[in-house]
């Protein structure tokens, strides 16, 4: 009799901790679900904020990229330096150097270039946004000597300009699209930004009598930038050189629509898209995904 009552204790003793135990398992997967659709639904507002339309991306091939012929040349001619040379390069670097070290530099840099900002700001009709970058730039060199952006926790974020943002701002058309050896994506207007941008860069009078370190620097400089896009070939699938030339036409467009304050909504085309339903559908399917892998 004794032994049947150990048993039967027993046996509810174990139900109880099961019963509790799947109590805890099934709340930790809520959470776990909950937790993923916050995160997809923050994922896709970031998209919503990010894709944008431009009147270009709407243009046939033979107005916005009259030059395809030679620029997919040029492209096939960046991408065999990229693969051999520029992404092995940055693969290196992201793994050799620490991820405190590279921002710390970037940030340097990037720091050295805010009076230039704050120039085309100026230039733009803005002299509030341009105030305000050459606070940045005062606080973080002071501080931190460009190492660090302190400025940020002040409420001074960064805003990246450039002479071809500045005269698009102004009207100028972007005209054809061209695909420059090395440097890659441009048009005919951030062309001449380049050439204006690449004269009002700090560095190129800092280090005017200084090739050996102001070329290595330069060198530096695009093996930094492309270690930021190393995913990039998982994005673009098909034809890379079309989806390149509309990404890159698209997001100058919406830089510039931004800076004048044009509402976001009007650079986006709805049309059928219905952004709650992708947005739902895109939460359960990542849910169910992450479900599957656990069980």
């Amino acid at each position: 009799m004794r032994l049947t009552s150990y048993l039967y204790i027993s046996l509810f003793s174990v139900l109880s901790l099961s019963s509790a135990w799947a109590a805890d398992e099934s709340q930790s997967n809520l959470s776990k679900s909950a937790k993923i659709k916050e995160r997809v639904s923050t994922n896709i507002q970031h998209l919503k904020e990010q894709i944008n339309v431009d009147a270009n991306a709407a243009q046939s091939d033979e107005v916005k990229d009259p030059f395809q012929a030679i620029n997919r040349k040029i492209y096939g001619f960046n991408d065999v330096l990229d693969q051999n040379i520029a992404r092995p390069l940055a693969v290196q670097y992201v793994a050799k150097f620490p991820s405190d070290v590279r921002d710390s530099a970037r940030l340097f840099r990037k720091n050295l270039g805010e009076p230039w900002n704050a120039l085309n700001q100026l230039m733009q009709g803005r002299l509030v946004r341009s105030a305000q970058t050459l606070g940045r730039f005062s606080i973080n060199t002071i501080t931190t000597l460009g190492l660090a952006d302190v400025a940020t926790h002040f409420g001074l974020p960064s805003e990246e300009e450039d002479f071809g943002t500045t005269l698009g701002y102004f009207g100028v058309p972007s005209g054809p699209y061209v695909m420059l050896p090395v440097l890659g994506p441009s048009s005919f207007r951030d062309t001449v930004g380049r050439v204006v941008d690449s004269q009002a860069r700090p560095q190129k009078y800092i280090l005017e009598d200084h090739d050996e370190i102001y070329y290595p620097e330069q060198i530096w400089r695009g093996i930094d930038a492309r270690s930021q896009v190393l995913d990039i070939d998982q994005v673009l699938q098909g034809d890379k050189y079309a989806q390149l030339r509309d990404i890159y036409l698209q997001r100058q467009s919406f830089t510039i629509a931004q800076k004048k304050g044009l509402e976001e909504e009007s650079l986006f085309r709805n049309d059928d898209f219905d952004t709650e339903d992708f947005e739902e559908d895109s939460s359960e399917s990542i849910v169910e995904s992450s479900d599957e892998a656990e069980s």
